[in-house]
């Protein structure tokens, strides 16, 4: 969209495993929903940020990661760009990863005299992305339990905290259980001689999750 008048600034970031064999062809067209939003022809084109100082979507093909810190102008729209890039990247990942996502409100920003009342529009979103539903429960499931532990630390020993970490680890579990559950039901009875049954959620339990 053109970023006259837009009302936010959008800013993406997160680093991105991804496996040895993509190339930056899959890769640009992985992203082509964010580099297009931003009227780029091409990745290469759309890889700037809109501030200099920021490094935008870099592609590291020794080390096989996608990293980003990128601003675009933009509206809510942007969310619908968004998913179709992660569900774009699962194909291409590696491991899970967590990509955060900043809407600020530059309407709010440029407003000189603003109502006593008036509220930032801001938002954030934490998005996941990962080559299975095991590989994205296990990043989600290491980022709570490392803000939990920092938070709590204020207030206790690290080394008090296991039983803590247990009981996030046992929701983890559920969730994860009750995923499987629901995809084994999607699958066709044994020797039935039927094809694949639901794509996703076979793979194995997340580390850290018994």
């Amino acid at each position: 969209m053109s970023s006259y008048n837009a009302p936010f600034e959008i800013h993406v970031h997160g680093d991105v495993p991804l496996r040895s064999d993509v190339s930056f062809a899959q890769l640009q067209d992985a992203l082509k929903p964010i580099w297009k939003y931003a009227g780029a022809k091409s990745l290469a084109d759309g890889a700037q940020s809109s501030y200099e100082e920021e490094p935008g979507i870099k592609f590291n093909a020794a080390e096989h990661v996608l990293s980003m810190c990128w601003t675009v102008p933009g509206d809510e729209d942007f969310r619908e760009s968004l998913d179709e890039m992660c569900m774009s990247l699962n194909d291409l990942a590696e491991q899970g990863a967590a990509i955060e996502v900043t809407f600020y409100d530059a309407e709010f920003d440029d407003e000189e005299h603003q109502p006593a009342d008036a509220e930032s529009r801001d938002d954030f979103l934490m998005l996941f992305v990962g080559p299975n539903p095991a590989a994205i429960m296990q990043v989600q499931r290491d980022l709570l339990v490392e803000d939990v532990v920092n938070l709590m630390e204020r207030h206790f020993d690290g080394a008090e905290l296991g039983g803590v970490v247990s009981e996030i680890d046992k929701l983890f579990n559920q969730r994860f259980d009750a995923l499987v559950n629901s995809l084994e039901l999607g699958k066709p009875p044994r020797g039935s001689g039927g094809g694949g049954g639901a794509g996703h959620g076979g793979g194995r339990r997340p580390r850290h999750l018994h």
